[in-house]
């Protein structure tokens, strides 16, 4: 895997994409979507609160698969169930958060996390309009 510098933090290429998609497809759904919503603001926040939740958890992902790739089956599969738990878990409380303290929208938060699995789907898209713009 290809890993490009950023400073002293080594991205790699296909996580860097995967942010790209996520922040493109949170700022469409904001622009798009917002007109729709009656509480803008709670809109808004609940979305980019989703948004910045897709990013952790990607990176979150990444990490995971690569400790467990350094593992056998067994402790490979231990590790995965264990860490996509913790990730469910987070989103629950997150979302359950959001529904006691009405701070923003679970739905616009549940929206901005959802962009992470846009992102996964048209990451060979994103790919290859990034190779595009180097150019």
């Amino acid at each position: 895997m290809r890993k490009k510098e950023t400073g002293r933090i080594r991205i790699p290429e296909t996580l860097g994409e995967l942010y790209v998609g996520i922040i493109v497809t949170s700022a469409l759904l904001q622009v798009t979507l917002v007109w729709f919503a009656e509480e803008k603001v709670s809109y808004s926040m609940g979305l980019w609160a989703g948004a910045v939740i897709a990013v952790i958890f990607a990176w979150h992902m990444w990490r995971t698969l690569d400790q467990a790739l350094g593992l056998g089956e067994a402790g490979a599969q231990k590790v995965m169930r264990r860490q996509s738990l913790i990730r469910y878990g987070l989103v629950a409380g997150m979302l359950g958060l959001l529904m006691i303290t009405r701070a923003a929208s679970p739905l616009a938060a549940f929206l901005g996390i959802m962009t992470l699995k846009v992102a996964a789907y048209l990451q060979p898209v994103t790919h290859k309009v990034i190779l595009k713009l180097r150019r």
